[in-house]
């Protein structure tokens, strides 16, 4: 009678001897954190039906239930219009980096990141790259749909390609106001109303869907600052072919600012977390 041996594995080292890995620098963090960004809208699309839905409602609505008595007729006014709304529909669209980002904080993710030997700060960054691509959405449908209206502009394929480029470092730097929310507040629903409140007065309180020149004068002087304003008009001049130095000097400065001033907050914010 024989008896059975237990049959043994050899078992190696888990893993080869060698160097540690290197740590990842801030551009590698970053992009990583931009690629899981866009894995969430993969697996999430009802992300994308606000930046394909809102441009479509403000510029069928705005164009013929106001633009006949605003310009004289609704094909005069979406000439006008057309620039504002891709302005507003990438400004409103922003909000929702920071809404993302503060689910993130309630779910713990934050507190994991910050156990990792990586630049802390990638994670925003990484969020607000990730979200490039809703803000290209949000931005090229209301264009399709105005060229099938029959908006032609004068700019050409040119000028429509530098608007939509420039469009996107407005929305990035727009962004960091959201973003700033979305990791100040405790709760994603007041981050919501929060974000959704602060942009949609700066949208409304511009010259996205009147001249401004119609205003009062101390309205109008406060519309000229408003950097929804400046970047529209930088977008009409870029769509148009009338674009000046000075408007795009302006239109920069105004990304300039955005950045400097609620970047540092964020930053900030984000260190010290959650009391």
């Amino acid at each position: 009678m024989t008896t059975s041996q237990p049959m043994t594995r050899a078992r190696g080292p888990l893993a080869a001897p060698g160097e540690r890995p290197p740590r990842a620098g801030a551009l590698s963090a970053s992009m990583t954190f931009g690629w899981r960004a866009l894995l969430k809208i993969k697996h999430s699309p009802n992300q994308l039906v606000d930046a394909l839905m809102l441009p479509v409602i403000f510029t069928l609505s705005f164009t013929y239930l106001v633009g006949g008595a605003i310009a004289g007729s609704p094909d005069r006014y979406l000439h006008f219009f057309l620039p504002g709304v891709m302005v507003m529909a990438v400004a409103l669209t922003t909000a929702y980096t920071g809404i993302v980002l503060n689910q993130d904080v309630d779910q713990g993710v934050f507190d994991r990141v910050r156990s990792l030997p990586v630049w802390q700060s990638s994670v925003l960054v990484g969020a607000m790259l990730g979200d490039v691509v809703r803000y290209a959405v949000a931005s090229v449908v209301p264009l399709l749909l105005g060229l099938a209206l029959g908006f032609r502009p004068d700019g050409g394929p040119g000028g429509v390609v530098l608007a939509l480029l420039f469009l996107q470092v407005f929305a990035f730097s727009l962004a960091w106001i959201g973003t700033f929310v979305g990791v100040s507040v405790r709760t994603p629903t007041a981050a919501q109303t929060l974000s959704w409140t602060l942009l949609f007065v700066l949208v409304v309180a511009s010259n996205v869907m009147v001249p401004q020149q119609t205003m009062p004068g101390w309205l109008e002087a406060l519309i000229k600052v408003n950097p929804i304003s400046v970047v529209t008009t930088a977008m009409r001049g870029l769509m148009d072919g009338t674009v000046t130095a000075g408007q795009m000097g302006w239109a920069f400065l105004a990304c300039a600012v955005l950045v400097a001033v609620f970047a540092p907050l964020t930053m900030y914010r984000y260190g010290r977390g959650r009391r």
